[in-house]
């Protein structure tokens, strides 16, 4: 938070929220018996979706480009997509691999692949190369239905994946196949695996995070029902893509809680971002941070005010442009959030305060950290320290029974996320990795994220994965990768510190060609400082605070050098290239 947002919450900030809420009380009651669920409790995303389907058959249930299907339409699509898939040999408790891009197919193969009490490994379309097939690895799949879309994803392997199922030949197949609700569909328990979604986590390549649908379900009631809270007359938009937590588990289960309509958008456009919400007669939609910079960076347009939107719910909306987004789009309720793939809790402004991440009913602690680690820091008698209210700290999740961590596929890495005996022996907490600030009353700000990750985009960064494909370039002999902030823009940009092989030059064009063949975009650092060596700490670790500090300022012992775009490549830095970035001028 800025500091000269306000730190805290107030009792006074919750009391303005009580008359609002009176109104959604029937469905936040509704809503609430999902937070009793337990593990073994036969409760599931295909279930629930199954369940409005057949109470509220006439009711649309998504619009797509023109195209729209009603509870019963999408429904009786989903169970001939389940139908087939069954015949290809999908059982219960095996995983499916999905690489499409946002359309309805895409949701179709989600739900028909959870029907069946199967797991949905939802990749990112924007992978490439080793990158990608990690991730297929990762999931250890049966199937992998994959769109004509991401073809060029796929030719990007070295080596060809078993299994692919084109998606138009699911859909084609489908076409014929019975449409009866799966039996095995009713017989799925909430402790069971729903979905794989990678996050990029600290270090190393990404990992696979499970969801549960008993986590699912704990959205939908919390996040979805006590403090998103659509009703049946609501739209939805959302313009994320579908492998991401924002989209199929926040957008879909505040929709199947809400009774509501999923307007799903194929990719974000900023110029025509007000246009579809118009087209849609949405009332709602769906952000990361980055998305609402954009909007606010975009020329005034009539559709931007004449439209039906009372809500937006998502994460990353900065407290110094909150008061600017609402007034601007004339946007009643904001419902920031904080949550991620892995953690076992989740904040939800449920009351509507301003410039807040919202209130958390689960146990946490937000504690002192290592500036040079990014770990929980200990004092002298090995236990953590609390940071007083309106401090800013490292984020613990507590780890229980009642508050499981579902971890990775890999062990050690989950293992690697936990911090044990904390605050007494036993006890154990999840570290989210995050910085946020204790605004009191159970209520936080998120401020930043520590360690090796950063977020660009809306998208987490790996910087060993960025590491990896800097040294692929023949003249870089080491890199290191780190986020740098530019006024202006949400997240960090990616920033890498590398030296050269000895005889040889700096070639921007070559460098760019390598990154853009092995990286997604978002991932792409901007700003490129060669420098005689890199500095290590005792333990062999290199010296990123340091370098984090001194960002792009120039300096006699270095050459400093930007991203112009994939053609021109990387050029000498100028003046005002920082300012090009925040106003989306460059890279081009």
């Amino acid at each position: 938070m800025s500091n000269d947002a306000r730190s805290t919450v107030s009792v006074f900030d919750l009391a303005k929220a009580l008359p609002g809420m009176a109104l959604d009380a029937p469905g936040m009651l509704r809503n609430a018996r999902g937070m009793l669920v337990g593990p073994k409790d036969k409760a599931s995303i295909g279930l629930y979706f199954q369940r409005v389907a057949h109470r509220r058959p006439d009711r649309q249930f998504l619009r797509f480009e023109g195209r729209a299907y009603t509870y019963r339409a999408a429904n009786s699509e989903v169970n001939r997509y389940a139908a087939v898939l069954s015949e290809r040999g999908v059982r219960r408790g095996q995983v499916v691999g999905v690489l499409m891009t946002n359309r309805p197919e895409t949701l179709f193969t989600v739900l028909a692949v959870l029907k069946l009490g199967a797991t949905v490994g939802l990749l990112n379309y924007n992978q490439r190369d080793e990158v990608l097939a990690h991730s297929i690895g990762l999931l250890d799949s049966v199937l992998l239905v994959a769109g004509a879309e991401c073809a060029e994803a796929l030719d990007s392997l070295s080596a060809p994946v078993a299994n692919v199922l084109p998606a138009e030949e699911l859909a084609e197949s489908a076409r014929t196949a019975p449409d009866a609700d799966p039996a095995v569909c009713a017989q799925v328990t909430a402790g069971e695996r729903a979905f794989l979604i990678f996050t990029s986590g600290t270090t190393g390549m990404p990992k696979a995070s499970v969801m549960t649908h008993h986590r699912w379900t704990k959205s939908m009631a919390g996040l979805g029902g006590l403090g998103i809270r659509l009703r049946g007359n609501d739209a939805l938009y959302c313009c994320l893509p579908l492998y991401h937590n924002n989209a199929l588990t926040v957008a879909l289960s505040a929709v199947l809680s809400g009774e509501a309509t999923y307007v799903l958008s194929r990719k974000f456009s900023a110029s025509k971002f007000w246009d579809e919400i118009d087209r849609e007669r949405a009332t709602a939609f769906i952000y990361i941070g980055e998305l609402c910079r954009y909007l606010l960076n975009q020329p005034p347009q009539p559709a931007e005010r004449g439209n039906r939107v009372r809500l937006a719910v998502g994460n990353g909306l900065r407290p110094e442009l909150w008061d600017e987004f609402r007034s601007r789009f004339g946007i009643g309720r904001v419902v920031e959030f904080y949550g991620s793939s892995e953690a076992p809790l989740a904040f939800v402004n449920a009351f509507g305060v301003d410039r807040t991440a919202g209130f958390g009913p689960l146990p946490y602690a937000v504690v002192e950290y290592d500036d040079e680690t990014g770990k929980a820091r200990r004092g002298a008698d090995g236990k953590l320290r609390k940071v007083r209210s309106g401090g800013v700290g490292l984020l613990l999740a507590k780890v229980n029974d009642r508050q499981p961590f579902d971890g990775y596929t890999d062990k050690k890495a989950s293992e690697a996320k936990l911090v044990r005996d904390g605050f007494k022996k036993g006890d154990c907490w999840f570290d989210t990795g995050d910085l946020v600030r204790d605004q009191h009353f159970w209520h936080i700000a998120f401020v930043d994220r520590l360690g090796d990750t950063f977020r660009w985009k809306g998208e987490n960064v790996a910087t060993t994965e960025v590491e990896a494909a800097l040294d692929h370039d023949a003249s870089i002999e080491q890199a290191v990768v780190y986020g740098v902030d530019i006024p202006g823009t949400d997240g960090k940009a990616g920033m890498a510190a590398v030296t050269l092989h000895p005889d040889t030059t700096f070639d921007g064009k070559s460098l760019a060609a390598t990154v853009y063949q092995r990286l997604p975009v978002y991932a792409i650092p901007l700003f490129v400082r060669v420098v005689a060596e890199l500095e290590q700490t005792s333990t062999f670790k290199s010296r990123k605070v340091e370098l984090r500090k001194q960002g792009y300022e120039p300096d006699a012992e270095s050459e400093l050098y930007v991203l112009a775009g994939p053609d021109t490549g990387y050029v000498p830095a100028y003046d005002g290239y920082a300012a090009d970035v925040a106003a989306g001028k460059a890279p081009r």
